[in-house]
């Protein structure tokens, strides 16, 4: 297991990816709780992008609810369909929004977040969660986020 991350300084996103993702692998190499894994995969995804926040959001009982995260507090809840979170979770995709301001009913759970990504996570083809990741700049998250942090979920096991 994997002990420290080796951040690679570079502004190349798809290198950086690439550098982090065996570390990931690392990290959850025979973990088996979710929660840890969870908490794991935020704090590597901060450590080499420093986000604003990046965390998960779990299905339960019909609602989003705050997960594992690293940032400042955040929303609790989410409704299925509400903010990009919910509508993530509604339309299973990925969703990448280049300015928050302009997402119909996004849901500011800080004034600070400028634009946002969210990956859902799937088992037997129905959502679990959601990764949400969010930016204090305008237009940070693309397809190479998107092409990469869905390889990343993926590597998350679901075991609760």
């Amino acid at each position: 297991m994997a002990e420290d991350l080796k951040i690679l300084d570079t502004t190349d996103k798809a290198e950086q990816y690439q550098s982090l993702i065996p570390q990931i692998e690392g990290l959850l190499f025979g973990e088996t709780d979710l929660v840890a894994n969870l908490a794991n995969v935020s704090a590597a995804l901060k450590e080499q992008f420093k986000w604003f926040w990046v965390g998960f959001y779990l299905v339960k009982q019909g609602e989003l609810v705050l997960g594992p995260f690293q940032g400042p507090v955040a929303c609790t809840r989410i409704a299925k369909g509400k903010g990009v979170c919910g509508a993530s979770w509604a339309e299973e995709k990925t969703l990448v929004v280049p300015d928050v301001d302009a997402f119909p009913g996004h849901i500011a759970c800080s004034s600070l977040s400028r634009s946002e990504i969210v990956v859902p996570l799937f088992k037997d083809g129905q959502v679990w969660g959601v990764l949400d990741v969010d930016s204090e700049d305008l237009d940070q998250f693309n397809e190479t986020d998107a092409k990469y942090l869905e390889q990343i979920v993926k590597l998350v096991n679901f075991n609760g």
